[in-house]
């Protein structure tokens, strides 16, 4: 089955959708793989100027690659599991507004994240930084042994509901909000916590998976900012039906 995002709002300078699980942004140059940016480039042609390319490093080097990868409008990312909302450009002035904003820690992002088990506190806020991992080069490490360049991280969660399956097992469903963003911040900060994301293969190998949920359980559910025509907006996306239906088997206690 293709997968396609769905449009939540649009205007004549930026583009909000709900991305669904599975589908990449934009490519790494390294497969040939469907993407956001190709759905973009295919229903969007003249976004095809806007924003920035990527240059992904080339085989057997560490130099940048010649041919630049698309990137129409993108101004934030989510992981290829993650789904939810994001905002494109559609103007270069846009592009312009919305990458300060972002920059400037402006735009508010809320998620809902699904835990291995019960924390006990109400609330909380994650606190440290995060660098890449010295044993595996996909992960980021929010310990003191992470390596390469290391940067400040901040993440509040504020719980939900604790859960239990039918076979005992704990989960806790949060709120999630970062106030910078990082790479795997939410998933690298909750498991430093000893909490990490349920189903997250990266930082939870080997873990139960509670069905049908096939990938990480985390939903990017609301974005809140200005837009560049200075109107306060928040848009959310409701949680997508492998989510719903792996809920729909616990019980809350």
């Amino acid at each position: 089955m293709k997968l396609e995002p769905t449009i939540i709002y649009e205007n004549m300078e930026v583009l909000v959708l709900n991305k669904p699980a599975g589908l990449v942004v934009h490519s790494d140059g390294r497969t040939e793989e469907a993407t956001l940016a190709d759905w973009i480039l295919e229903h969007y042609p003249k976004l095809k100027d806007v924003g920035e390319p990527f240059y992904p490093l080339a085989p057997n080097t560490q130099q940048p690659a010649t041919t630049a990868i698309p990137r129409p409008g993108i101004v934030h990312r989510l992981d290829r599991e993650t789904s939810g909302v994001m905002i494109v450009a559609k103007t270069p002035t846009a592009f312009t507004y919305l990458k300060n904003e972002f920059r400037e820690h402006r735009v508010k992002k809320e998620y809902l994240a699904l835990i291995y088990g019960h924390i006990e506190t109400e609330s909380g806020v994650i606190d440290k930084p995060i660098g890449k991992s010295k044993q595996d080069f996909r992960l980021r490490d929010a310990s003191s042994l992470a390596g390469g360049t290391i940067r400040e991280a901040k993440t509040v969660w504020e719980m939900k509901a604790r859960l239990i399956d039918a076979l005992g097992h704990k989960y806790s469903l949060l709120y999630v909000r970062p106030e910078t963003g990082r790479t795997h911040q939410i998933r690298a900060h909750m498991k430093s916590i000893g909490y990490p994301v349920a189903c997250d293969s990266l930082y939870a190998p080997g873990r139960l998976c509670p069905a049908p949920l096939a990938r990480h359980g985390l939903h990017a559910s609301k974005l809140s900012l200005t837009l560049p025509n200075c109107e306060a907006r928040v848009f959310e996306a409701k949680l997508p039906g492998d989510f719903l239906d792996a809920l729909a088997g616990m019980e809350k206690i």
